[in-house]
């Protein structure tokens, strides 16, 4: 069975138009969510989600478009059905996802003193695929985001690149499809402005013909719809559609 794809929303930290790009995958009866942004938990409600039906999050980097729900889900988990919900990360993330981003609002004395008191923290490692269920094998690859700052890109059972906030890298697209047999490319793209912590879509348009065809763009700002049939070969993902990858 093939994965499937819902995107919980599409845009990039500043559109208002669309919600953050986080996404639903699903793999047979497990549902992952990638990344848990600010306004994951309005687009759940919107989709008619509940959050028990999330087996897992995985979390590609500490931004607030990206983490920034975490602590809805954390509390609306534990003091609802009380079941933990597994999280997924890097594990040279685990430590300023407590200390720099939820500490302040989860921690409360005698109830939650960390992470693993919320969530059942399970580290991934760069390069080494992971099954995480049944019909769903994950790979994490670093990727330059914020210098200083890791994230993580995903590649999705060997065959499906999946892009974290990131700079162009033509080298990596190539050799994903050329020699790791990737099928399908999901990438963030940044439509106006200069691409100092993301991929531009200019930058995009030099990717050979063959590859643009296997990409579709997310992440974008709120002035996307001026660029229908500006994007070469490329499509835009839209949130909430279900795609069959």
């Amino acid at each position: 069975m093939p994965l499937r794809l819902q995107m919980l929303g599409t845009g990039g930290a500043f559109a208002k138009r669309y919600f953050n790009n986080n996404a639903l995958l699903y793999a047979g009866d497990f549902t992952l969510l990638i990344d848990c942004g600010i306004t994951a938990p309005m687009a759940l409600h919107a989709i008619g989600k509940p959050v028990e039906d999330i087996d897992a999050v995985l979390i590609t980097h500490i931004h607030g478009d990206h983490v920034g729900g975490l602590e809805e889900l954390a509390f609306r988990r534990k003091f609802g059905s009380g079941r933990k919900p597994i999280l997924y990360l890097a594990e040279n993330l685990v430590e300023p996802l407590w200390e720099n981003t939820l500490k302040g609002g989860l921690s409360q004395d005698g109830v939650i003193h960390s992470l693993n008191d919320v969530f059942d923290v399970r580290q991934l490692m760069e390069s080494q695929p992971v099954q995480l269920a049944p019909k769903l094998k994950v790979e994490i690859i670093r990727t330059p985001h914020i210098p200083g700052k890791p994230s993580y890109s995903l590649y999705l059972n060997e065959e499906i690149f999946y892009s974290a906030d990131k700079t162009f890298q033509p080298e990596l697209l190539e050799k994903l499809v050329r020699e790791r047999g990737c099928r399908r490319i999901l990438h963030e793209v940044q439509l106006t402005g200069r691409g100092e912590v993301h991929t531009t879509l200019q930058e995009l348009l030099t990717l050979p013909p063959e590859i643009q065809s296997q990409t579709l763009l997310m992440h974008y700002g709120d002035e996307m719809e001026s660029f229908l049939g500006s994007t070469g070969e490329m499509e835009f993902l839209r949130q909430h559609e279900v795609y069959t990858l």
